[in-house]
């Protein structure tokens, strides 16, 4: 094992200022219950924003430093500083989830059972050559099974098999997700597929829908085209989708989603009423690809709810069992089910750097960056 250590970190300073650079810090040693692993992979995801740009304009970055070395800096307005003043001063590790080999274990079985292994692992700080994890935030892989192949082990997969979990628990039958070529909508896609369960696709460009249509997904609506309230309304008639999920956040989308449910729960109503149909929808905001305000246009009644999914707060209500399984199927299906495509592969210092920045900065379909820590 190298007797270095680097991580990737941000800092928001007292004025008003975000950096992003790279430090020595020491090799860690193992608790009774943890392990040391070799990071090998670990993917950008679009959480792992959230806490590398928090709220700076990354408009205004610049990079300086070295080139093994690089520090990228960008301005954050005054207006947001209050809202991130715990924060100011803090190096904050950043990557949420990755994968490698386990160097160093505890002294616990658990612990040592996991020495030489291959393991998935999330809990922060990923971005970096080699991390210290409790040995519960571990996944072992299946033998045969690469870093690469296992690195986005648990924030997409989970968040995905949570979603259909939460459909039964709130007891609905089928699920709406926008922004559905993403990789975790294509993993949706697959497991829902599997499972039997029903799924409304909302895409924005005719190569999204042909690529889901192409991967067996039933039905796919575009949000781009002139018919596409007709186009979500049949769909749900179809299927009676009740449940939403949304990682776009801003805009008016939910609103339309919830338009349309109503609009597929209410059509064969034979009496009036002012406060809509008496069918409970739900519409989940998992993510900010859209950080304007949420439009609600209220033309759905009064029985809908609109509220935050984030994946922790769903695993705890969720329940041990559930989660254990769940985890065993990421395991066993990882290089099906759970396979994560990416589109560029950059070492830590060639994610300081600003054209790779502002494409990963985009969080666009189809496109998704893999940090390779020891590069």
């Amino acid at each position: 094992m190298s007797d270095t250590n680097i991580e990737l970190t941000s800092t928001i300073s007292e004025d008003n200022k975000l950096e992003l650079a790279l430090r020595d810090i020491e090799i860690p040693q193992p608790g009774e219950n943890q392990v040391v692993i070799r990071i090998e992979a670990a993917p950008i995801n679009p959480s792992d924003l959230g806490v590398m740009f928090s709220v700076a304009d990354m408009k205004t970055a610049s990079q300086s430093g070295s080139a093994d070395r690089p520090v990228i800096s960008a301005d954050v307005p005054a207006r947001f500083m209050g809202a991130v003043k715990k924060r100011v001063g803090k190096a904050i590790p950043v990557g949420n989830e990755g994968a490698g080999t386990v160097v160093a274990a505890g002294s616990s079985a658990a612990a040592q059972s996991l020495m030489g292994k291959t393991v998935a692992f999330i809990g922060g700080g990923s971005y970096k050559k080699y991390v210290c994890a409790n040995v519960q935030s571990c996944l072992e892989l299946e033998s045969g099974t690469s870093a690469v192949e296992g690195a986005s082990s648990f924030v997409n997969p989970l968040t995905a098999l949570a979603m259909v979990e939460t459909m039964r628990a709130e007891g609905h039958k089928a699920i709406v997700h926008a922004a559905a070529a993403s990789n975790l909508g294509q993993m949706l896609n697959r497991i829902c597929i599997a499972d039997g369960v029903d799924l409304v696709n909302i895409v924005r460009k005719p190569e999204q829908e042909a690529l889901l249509r192409d991967q067996g997904a039933k039905y796919v609506v575009n949000s781009s085209s002139d018919s596409f309230m007709a186009d979500l309304t049949q769909a749900l008639i179809d299927t009676g989708a009740t449940i939403a999920f949304d990682p776009i956040g801003g805009g008016r989308l939910a609103s339309d989603i919830l338009t349309c449910m109503e609009a597929a729960v209410s059509r064969n109503m034979t009496q009036y009423s002012v406060y809509g149909s008496d069918v409970y929808k739900q519409v989940y905001i998992y993510g900010g690809l859209d950080r304007g305000p949420i439009t609600l246009n209220r033309s759905f009644g009064f029985a809908w709810g609109v509220n935050g999914f984030l994946l922790f707060n769903a695993l705890g209500k969720l329940g041990k069992d559930t989660n254990i399984a769940m985890r065993k199927r990421v395991a066993a299906e990882i290089k099906t089910t759970f396979a994560s495509h990416y589109t560029h592969e950059v070492s830590l210092a060639g994610a300081l750097q600003l054209d790779a920045i502002s494409a990963y900065g985009k969080m666009a379909t189809g496109e998704k960056y893999l940090v390779r820590p020891q590069s």
